[in-house]
């Protein structure tokens, strides 16, 4: 599971059925610097995320990629990622360093 803030929707003018009724958002992974508020969106890479939840720009969320984000299906689908929760707070304190 990752954390991530979600940066975009995708709008698509045609869509597989068995994805009708969700959205695709664009997320920026979160890593220690942006849980830690030392840098809003700082990663290059912005998967497209599945989402049933109702998640919005600014969000901030927890997904999987990979085999996990078929989970929530009973039949094969070609996802590879999913939001799995909304976070409404977190806290993140990063490792003493010595």
């Amino acid at each position: 599971m990752k954390a991530g803030r979600v940066i975009g929707k995708v709008t698509m003018s045609e869509v597989a059925p068995q994805f009708r009724g969700a959205c695709w958002l664009m997320v920026c992974p979160m890593g220690a610097d942006e849980l830690s508020n030392k840098n809003e969106y700082g990663s290059d890479s912005s998967p497209v995320v599945y989402d049933k939840l109702g998640a919005g720009v600014g969000d901030a969320i927890l997904y999987v990629e990979g085999a996990e984000a078929m989970q929530p299906f009973d039949y094969p689908i070609p996802l590879d990622a999913i939001t799995v929760a909304l976070l409404e707070t977190y806290k993140y304190t990063p490792p003493i360093q010595d």
